[in-house]
């Protein structure tokens, strides 16, 4: 943002590269999933990714101008909307025998490959916060967030398919 200019392998560029693959992998397990509501929190954090990557790609020289310039941030808000998605799955009381293996399903499947590219890029952002590039360590505490939405919804999908990972737990 604002012209600056980094390299290609800034951790910066780094760091909202690997979110773009995350809402990348996000879509695709979009469009497996059939299961709601877990499709449209999946649109819904897309979304949210968007605002994070504008974080991301500017400067902490110049996040005052970014807000000023009407960008919005990644909040503590965020991060309670994805913690109420996560309620919302532990509400569902599923059961899960064993070690998720990802596969059972195409749609846990793809919900499983988006958690670990989450991972990734939260270690990514970590590392430009250790570096003293980032300013905003909600950043950090939300993509853990929706790397725990993200295993919790592929067992919710595993369970509503019948898969092996995870059953509704019995009543």
């Amino acid at each position: 943002m604002y012209n600056r200019r980094v390299s290609k392998c800034h951790p910066r560029v780094e760091a909202y590269g690997t979110v773009d693959e995350l809402n990348a992998a996000l879509g695709l397990a979009r469009a497996t999933v059939t299961l709601e509501p877990v499709r449209g929190w999946l649109a819904e954090l897309q979304k949210h990714l968007i605002t994070l990557m504008g974080e991301l790609a500017t400067d902490t020289q110049d996040l005052e101008r970014y807000v000023r310039d009407g960008f919005p941030r990644v909040t503590t808000e965020l991060t309670a909307r994805a913690e109420a998605m996560i309620a919302e799955v532990e509400a569902r009381d599923i059961a899960f025998r064993g070690w998720a293996m990802p596969g059972d399903s195409l749609g846990s499947g793809a919900l499983d490959l988006a958690r670990t590219v989450c991972r990734r890029a939260e270690r990514g952002v970590c590392a430009l916060h250790e570096s003293g590039q980032l300013q905003n360590p909600e950043i950090i505490i939300f993509l853990n967030r929706i790397s725990d939405l993200l295993w919790l919804s592929g067992r919710l999908v595993d369970a509503s398919s019948g898969g092996p990972g995870a059953t509704p737990a019995a009543s």
